[in-house]
């Protein structure tokens, strides 16, 4: 969900949820609606495989390569995780994000853990996605409570097979009691925006705002369901004035429940001239990635952010209230310590 300008990196998604939930359809689903990106997948039983996008779905199941026990997070640990994520991210593959669909018995915990401790440079953490079937979603609950701690960790939560219950509202109220600041989606059929996961790969140049336009290409899909994205809000800041790395920071760290993803590049002006900072945010998770400002780019920032429930008229006053009102202080060194807390290579404050 994040690209620099200097090594481009791959976000890693793991898409967990318990046996039944329909990971797998949503996999299917997103890899038939992909915009032309390129999945790579590392499957149930823990099959590495690379695959096209456009490819047939279908041929997932036939690349899958067991390791005996079928639960991701007691078969391995962080540095072989690596060795399979090192194969689909080397850059003659062409992957633009990498999928985990784990057991439907695994800890997500661990899986999002070795995940985080990759030491893979091109690779970052896209965000744990729990799936969950509303019309089993009670008596699962009851058989196995460690599903709460699991909802609990998810920066999105689709509650899916919508279509199979009544009143779909008791169980959606259920599971934003129970989520952390995650966004909750319903679907149907594992119908979920691939663009609320990761950025499809545009037909032409895309700047300053992700698109919803090129999806659902076809039409008679189109016409049986409602738009995917009807129940995601997006908006889109930019500002030519460079934002105060103090106000931004309190915004991040107080951002609101169901505020998913948050992607772009933010000019902190005077407090580092030479670099523009990355900002790849997904769910509770934060990352900024200083980089120098391309040669004849004009200084801005640019920033998307997509949710659900999102009031975007005060997060646009939020954000507009992150603007600078001039040079910092002279005796404000200290501005950008926070920011750089999540640089994951801490450089020094410019002076």
């Amino acid at each position: 969900m994040s690209e620099r300008s200097s090594g481009r990196q791959i976000p890693v998604v793991v898409l967990a949820g318990f046996l039944g939930s329909g990971k797998t359809t949503l996999l299917n689903h997103l890899l038939h609606r992909s915009g032309g990106s390129r999945i790579g997948a590392l499957v149930n039983d823990f099959g590495a495989v690379e695959i096209d996008a456009m490819a047939v779905a279908g041929a997932l199941g036939d690349s899958t390569v067991s390791l005996g026990n079928g639960c991701l997070c007691c078969a391995v640990d962080a540095s072989e995780l690596d060795e399979y994520l090192e194969r689909l991210a080397r850059p003659s593959a062409g992957i633009d994000v990498i999928v985990i669909e784990a057991s439907g018995l695994a800890e997500p915990q661990e899986l999002v853990r070795m995940v985080l401790a990759s030491e893979l440079p091109n690779i970052v953490y896209g965000g744990l996605v729990e799936v969950v079937d509303a019309a089993e979603f009670d008596e699962t609950r009851a058989a196995h409570p460690g599903i709460d701690r699991h909802l609990a960790l998810a920066e999105l939560v689709v509650v899916n097979k919508i279509d199979r219950v009544d009143d779909p509202e008791p169980v959606l109220k259920t599971v934003r009691d129970l989520v952390d600041r995650a966004a909750v989606v319903p679907a149907t059929h594992g119908r979920v925006d691939p663009e609320f996961l990761f950025d499809c790969r545009p037909s032409e140049e895309r700047i300053g705002q992700l698109s919803f336009d090129d999806l659902h290409r076809d039409d008679q899909e189109h016409d049986a369901h409602p738009h995917l994205h009807a129940g995601y809000d997006t908006l889109s800041f930019v500002s030519g004035r460079a934002l105060d790395p103090r106000r931004l920071i309190a915004f991040l760290d107080s951002r609101p429940p169901g505020l998913y993803r948050i992607k772009g590049y933010v000019d902190f002006g005077p407090y580092d001239v030479r670099n523009r900072y990355a900002v790849h945010a997904v769910g509770r998770f934060l990352r900024f990635y200083p980089e120098p400002w391309p040669a004849g780019a004009g200084r801005a920032t640019q920033l998307v952010l997509i949710g659900t429930g999102l009031d975007t008229g005060a997060l646009r006053a939020e954000l507009e209230r992150c603007v600078s009102d001039g040079a910092p202080h002279t005796d404000d060194e200290a501005g950008m310590w926070g920011v750089l807390r999540y640089v994951q290579e801490a450089e020094e404050p410019a002076a």
